[in-house]
């Protein structure tokens, strides 16, 4: 791939290989040089080799020209390829190439695999923040193997092809930047009101193309009507040769009657005519809006006589002959009478020169990306190369270097040394051994003397919490210490809780179990103990850095009573856990011994329980129990004693409630009461018995100190710690 800025656009016409060399000076595209190679035949006749004759052409340009120190861009008929261009909605910009690709499989009447395509927004198209608003998308394509069939003959002249492009869009990009570029490059596309549009017909040899531009959009079609059909015409109404009848088709003015030769082609006149006029007419039944002011001819065969001024009379637009170019500099090339002779048929060549100069509007190609990625590899070979050399060099250098350190270390000069130190190595492992096993016992017997040594106070932590738990439990005293008759007492109106179980679990931090709903739920358990308790509450004081810190313990404690009777309102039920249970563990002084065996008092707070919590907030449920004054056997015994006294008026079946003779009362089996299931959990953190006497001196030193200066404390806690009475009263 050349990388000179100068650009060689070839064109392998049907009856001539055409060539133009260009580059830019400064912002000036100037013309080099140029080729006009006319072929013995034209192609599409019957007796003529295309393969022959295109490659005799290449053989000639070369001869004549230089192709490899520069870029090559080549035409291919109109009729060859694909160009289609649609509107996409509008898309941000980056997923255009998404709705490229659907549309090339609608558009493609061919297996994407098998077809060489490109796409290209074209110019006036409206982005905004990325957003592709009002825009048109042109859509190329060419089947691979008519691609590898036009770059065969190429390929065989050894000249590589840097760029492929349709030659109605190499007309485009030429007309685009030679006639319209002040509107492209100066003016914003309005759709609503686009600008006049030129109708550009090249007519080739066999076929032509009619392409409408206004410089932003392209319409294009291949005519199925060129040069050969009036030669064609000749030939078949005046009976000549080919050659005789295009010899006589390019000079009729010098025919001996030129009027005739005109009759004879004015039926290919009339069907050129029509089929321009069948084209415009599609293009304006699609584009409404689109104004066409002027008809642009290019190719050779508009040097006929009479052919410019009968399109300009019959189509009604003003015509204009391609024949020279405004923006091309390069008079060397420009004033050759080969070069103005054949100027008509070098556009294509021109708009392939702008694409190669990166000037053009549209810059598709349809080379196969598999060249391309070849081409990529095969420049980058060298470097590749280059690169393996130098490392190459640098292992042999890092080889040598490690070869000559080797034989500075060879194993022979440093056995001795080696062996010291695998002895040192041994011995250093045993002593390290022995060292982990000596700390091993030495961690073992700190744990041992910790246990053996542990002192009085943590010894009797857990009979110190076992008797503050049992210390909270209210119990009703009776005289005998004997539970009195349900006849007596019912069950309804004992105040007494049943525990059934006490489970605990350790926390090394207790912010694990004290979340922020089990917060918000022992406020709310505060708040409703304060109300029936009738004890001071404020939220704020409560709330304020509430929660414990540190390891501790959670008691689980689960029970229940029969104190429900809802005659009680107020104090049944759960009122009677909190009025009772909690009162007494937020309150209830309870008695431990000191060293001495001293029985002291403290509170709760003090032993270390905080935080009571209801966990269950139920309703009483009926329940049946055993009666405890129910005998079986004593009153199964009275019954057969009554009955054995003959005098006896005792029945055989007695109801619930009747006296036997020996005054014994018929008592039921079970007992239908009133059960409320409860379960508490409270936190305590181990607190020493000296602690607490050294918390308390500080806080009665405090307490003198403040009314000695006339001040009052007003201590706050997470929890009340006022002495309570040791027993809680329940209202009846």
């Amino acid at each position: 791939m050349a990388s000179s800025n100068g650009v060689w656009g070839i064109e392998i016409g049907m009856s001539a290989l055409k060539a133009l060399r260009c580059k830019m000076v400064g912002d000036e595209i100037v013309a080099e040089a140029f080729d006009y190679i006319e072929y013995p035949k034209i192609l599409s006749q019957p007796e003529a080799d295309p393969e022959e004759l295109i490659g005799e052409a290449l053989q000639k340009f070369l001869e004549r020209n230089d192709s490899d120190a520069y870029k090559v861009c080549m035409s291919v008929p109109g009729q060859s390829g694909l160009a289609k261009f649609f509107k996409p909605p509008p898309v941000e910009v980056r997923k255009i190439a998404d709705i490229v690709r659907y549309e090339a499989r609608q558009q493609i009447p061919f297996d994407l695999n098998d077809v060489v395509w490109d796409y290209q927004m074209m110019p006036g198209s409206t982005i905004e923040n990325d957003l592709a608003i009002e825009s048109e998308v042109g859509l190329f394509a060419m089947k691979r193997e008519m691609v590898y069939r036009q770059l065969a003959p190429l390929d065989a002249a050894k000249i590589e092809v840097d760029t492929i492009q349709l030659a109605p869009i190499a007309i485009y990009n030429m007309i685009a930047y030679d006639r319209l570029h002040e509107r492209v490059d100066n003016e914003t596309y309005n759709p609503d009101s686009p600008p006049p549009s030129s109708v550009i017909l090249s007519i080739g040899t066999d076929s032509s193309d009619l392409i409408v531009t206004n410089g932003f959009r392209i319409w294009q079609r291949s005519m199925p009507i060129g040069g050969n059909h009036f030669t064609r015409q000749l030939t078949k109404d005046l009976k000549l040769t080919f050659a005789k009848a295009e010899h006589l088709k390019r000079n009729a003015r010098e025919a001996v009657d030129p009027k005739l030769i005109f009759q004879t082609m004015r039926p290919v006149f009339n069907d050129m005519v029509t089929e321009i006029q069948r084209s415009i007419g599609f293009f304006r039944s699609q584009n409404r809006k689109a104004e066409i002011t002027e008809l642009l001819v290019t190719g050779n065969t508009v040097k006929m006589p009479g052919l410019a001024a009968y399109l300009g009379k019959n189509l009604g637009f003003e015509v204009h002959v391609l024949d020279r170019f405004n923006r091309l500099a390069g008079d060397d090339v420009l004033s050759i009478p080969t070069f103005r002779d054949n100027a008509p048929t070098f556009a294509v060549c021109y708009g392939l020169c702008l694409q190669g100069l990166g000037k053009s509007q549209i810059h598709a190609s349809l080379v196969p990306r598999e060249i391309v990625v070849q081409r990529i590899i095969r420049a980058k070979k060298p470097w590749t190369l280059a690169a393996c050399a130098t490392l190459m060099a640098g292992l042999v250098g890092h080889y040598a270097f490690t070869e000559r350190s080797w034989a500075k270390t060879h194993p022979d000069i440093w056995n001795t040394a080696a062996a010291a130190v695998d002895q040192m190595n041994s011995y250093s492992t045993q002593q390290f051994t022995e060292d982990e096993t000596l700390n091993s016992k030495l961690s073992y017997l700190d744990v041992v003397g910790k246990e053996v040594s542990i002192t009085a106070e943590r010894r009797l932590f857990w009979l110190e919490i076992i008797r503050a738990l049992n210390a909270a439990v209210p119990r009703t005293m009776y005289p005998d210490g004997k539970a009195p008759s349900p006849r007596d007492v019912p069950f309804e109106d004992r105040t007494d809780l049943h525990i059934v179980s006490v489970e605990s679990q350790k926390f090394e931090d207790l912010t694990e179990y004290f979340t922020e709903e089990v917060k918000e739920r022992w406020v709310a358990e505060y708040r409703d103990w304060a109300k029936i308790t009738k004890r001071k509450f404020d939220l704020e004081t409560v709330t304020a850095d509430v929660g414990p810190t540190g390891k501790g313990w959670v008691f689980e404690l689960r029970g229940y009573h029969y104190y429900n009777s809802p005659d009680r309102m107020g104090f049944e039920g759960m009122n009677h856990v909190r009025n009772s249970l909690i009162t007494n563990l937020r309150e209830k002084m309870i008695d431990l011994p000191d060293a001495n065996g001293v029985m002291m008092r403290f509170t709760p707070q003090e032993v270390g329980l905080t935080y009571p919590l209801v966990l269950n907030e139920q309703k009483p449920v009926e329940t049946v129990i055993p009666n405890p004054d129910y005998d079986a056997e004593a009153i199964a015994m009275a019954i057969a004693k009554a009955q054995a006294d003959e005098t006896s008026t005792v029945p055989l079946k007695l109801t619930v409630g009747s006296k036997l003779p020996d005054g014994t009362i018929i008592e039921a089996p079970v007992l239908t009461v009133s059960r409320l299931d409860f379960v508490i959990q409270v936190i305590w953190q181990e607190n020493t018995l000296s602690d607490r006497l050294k918390a308390r001196a500080e806080k009665e030193a405090a307490e003198k100190a403040a009314a000695e200066n006339g001040e009052t404390t007003d201590e706050t806690t997470d929890e009340t710690t006022a002495a309570a009475p040791d027993t809680v009263a329940t209202n009846p």
